[in-house]
């Protein structure tokens, strides 16, 4: 038996490009492999730019909270390809084994035979393959780009759909306006399944209901129309047509968790789970958890490197709509606990660096510019930098978050600093490896 590295390495070959939005080679994979998309527990189909991760880590704790088993399909993985794929089972799931996935990404290497897939095509198809033939109540399916054309737009009966916050992202492949992206979203949405949407801008929001209706969706929920969600007195309060539900502020750090939160709660609702134990609903806002998503490193390798009693924070917001919700949250830190923020970034060659950093503008005292390893896609630091400058932050270039993390200690700050790591989910599967704390 070989190992999952040189499989997935295989299959980078099996197609000429890395993205080919298409659902034919997936179907007839699957096809081949006896079509385990058909014999799949309910499916939460869960699309959107921002937030579908954290959307389906409330879920998941709010499910498992209640006894339930949840197969969990999400991408990209940040150390490991495993995190990848969550096999559900009796008091909470894990990484699939690394034995288990061998077996299936062989099985799927030897049936496709050598025809042209995606590398995220012929992974899919293994994940799919696994959740068909391990037993769980709920699989939970995180759209890896898109919806309409996305290797895992292949769940005909769907519980529910959702689409979390719409924006621009990917404007090469879905389109250079939010509202060609949200019209790719809505592709997920089935006939005669619930359709929830986020609360988000009105044009996606109009897209994405429109769809619904001309697809014939059972049920159309629209957050700040149909369910509301707000902090009231330190708790979270969740509201729509079946009731209220008073909960504890969500774990996951940031006012945008909180839609987050509300969307997932608002989900599970329409897919007939709205009468869980107010327990489980109490439970998932506290035990929800989605690394690197606003994640303080309190400790680790590169933790022992911060000064004493600074914070070091983590988050892989990689557009601007996120480095705006990421540049809020800062905000609100800074407020309850004021602290210099210095920012670490790394950022690729295909977002728009200068929008996504200038939420900072004013906020951060300066940033440091660092190279990202392992991919092509990487915008070199000086680049990185010359960009914050252009979008008014101070800020220069070294070698590694090491070194960031080296020379900020070595300076003199007026209290011990905020520190944000953040840019890229590359660069934040880097320092979790680097800290020594990979999601687990």
């Amino acid at each position: 038996m070989g190992s999952s590295d040189t499989l997935l390495a295989r299959f980078m070959a099996l197609h000429p490009k890395l993205i080919d939005l298409s659902l034919g080679r997936i179907l007839t994979l699957l096809e081949r492999l006896g079509d385990p998309q058909k014999r799949l527990p309910p499916v939460i189909h869960v699309a959107g730019t921002n937030g579908k991760g954290s959307t389906i880590a409330f879920m998941r704790a709010i499910l498992e909270a209640a006894g339930l088993s949840v197969h969990v399909y999400t991408s990209p993985h940040l150390v490991r390809f495993h995190e990848r794929i969550r096999i559900g089972a009796p008091g909470g799931g894990r990484f699939v084994d690394e034995a288990v996935l061998v077996e299936a990404l062989e099985r799927c290497e030897r049936i496709n035979a050598g025809d042209a897939i995606t590398f995220f095509e012929i992974t899919a198809a293994a994940a799919l393959l696994l959740f068909s033939e391990h037993k769980a109540d709920v699989v939970l399916l995180e759209v890896g780009l898109g919806g309409r054309f996305d290797a895992t737009n292949v769940i005909a009966h769907p519980a529910c759909t959702v689409v979390t916050p719409v924006s621009l992202d990917h404007a090469e492949y879905l389109g250079d306006t939010v509202t060609k992206i949200a019209a790719e979203k809505a592709g997920i949405f089935k006939r005669g399944a619930p359709a929830v949407i986020a609360p988000q801008e009105p044009e996606p929001t109009a897209v994405l209901e429109a769809t619904a209706e001309r697809v014939g969706a059972s049920r159309i929920l629209i957050g700040a129309q149909d369910f509301n969600v707000h902090e009231d007195g330190g708790r979270l309060v969740y509201e729509d047509g079946d009731g209220l539900l008073d909960l504890p502020l969500p774990r996951l750090a940031g006012r945008h968790q909180h839609v987050n939160a509300g969307t997932a709660i608002a989900a599970l609702r329409a897919a007939g789970y709205g009468g869980l134990p107010a327990r489980a609903f109490e439970q998932g806002m506290l035990e929800a958890d989605w690394p690197a998503r606003l994640q303080r490193l309190a400790r680790g390798k590169l933790a022992e490197l911060i000064p004493a009693r600074a914070e070091l924070w983590l988050d892989g917001g990689h557009n601007p709509d996120g480095g705006r919700v990421l540049a809020q949250a800062m905000a609100d830190l800074a407020d309850r606990n004021p602290a210099p923020l210095v920012m670490i970034t790394g950022l690729l060659s295909t977002k728009d660096a200068k929008a996504t950093l200038s939420h900072f503008k004013g906020l951060a005292q300066t940033l440091f510019a660092v190279p990202i390893q392992n991919t092509l896609a990487a915008r070199p630091a000086e680049e990185v930098a010359s960009l914050a400058r252009e979008a008014g932050l101070k800020a220069e270039v070294v070698g590694s978050v090491e070194q960031a993390l080296h020379e900020i200690a070595s300076r003199s700050w007026s209290a011990p600093p905020r520190i944000l790591i953040c840019g890229s989910l590359y660069l934040a599967g880097e320092v979790l490896s680097a800290n020594g704390t990979p999601p687990v």
